[in-house]
């Protein structure tokens, strides 16, 4: 019987860590980092999440990169009249107290440039985030099944 109890508390104990979602270093919060399932033979893809910086001062994201990916980019997207506008930025301002999000179709995201294999629903794979004060994060990306699509998709 107590075996019994071990173990379940063990198996609640090792889904919960398969669950976390969040990783941190210094003030620096990163919850739910996601990409999007890739068709075959699509080359690029791109990692969604949302970054907390709980400090007192701006940090900067600067840069990332993944074994996935030849090239990893900080990218921003925004539409100008009827035009999507990409464009791989330098940095991302992450100013004091501020909740940043990376999300599909607007804003900031992290683009996966030259995908060495395709990304698949279920699949999970590591990333690393380097902050101008923080310093680097390892955190894993899990990738999820694309939603059903509603109008035009963008492609880079």
């Amino acid at each position: 019987m107590i075996i019994k109890k071990i173990l379940i508390a063990c198996f609640m104990l090792s889904s919960a860590c398969a669950l976390a979602h969040d990783f941190q270093v210094g003030s620096i919060k990163v919850d739910h980092p996601t990409a999007r399932a890739t068709a075959a033979g699509q080359t690029n893809g791109a990692a969604f999440m949302e970054i907390m910086n709980k400090g007192k001062s701006v940090d900067k994201l600067i840069s990332a990169n993944s074994p996935t990916a030849e090239t990893v980019e900080i990218h921003s997207m925004s539409m100008e009249g009827d035009v999507m506008k990409m464009r791989a930025v330098e940095n991302l301002e992450l100013p004091a107290g501020s909740n940043v999000k990376l999300q599909h179709g607007q804003g900031y995201h992290i683009m996966l440039l030259g995908l060495k294999k395709p990304l698949s629903a279920g699949d999970k794979f590591p990333m690393t985030l380097q902050f101008e004060k923080a310093g680097k994060l390892k955190l894993v990306v899990h990738v999820e099944e694309k939603p059903a699509q509603h109008g035009a998709e963008h492609h880079h």
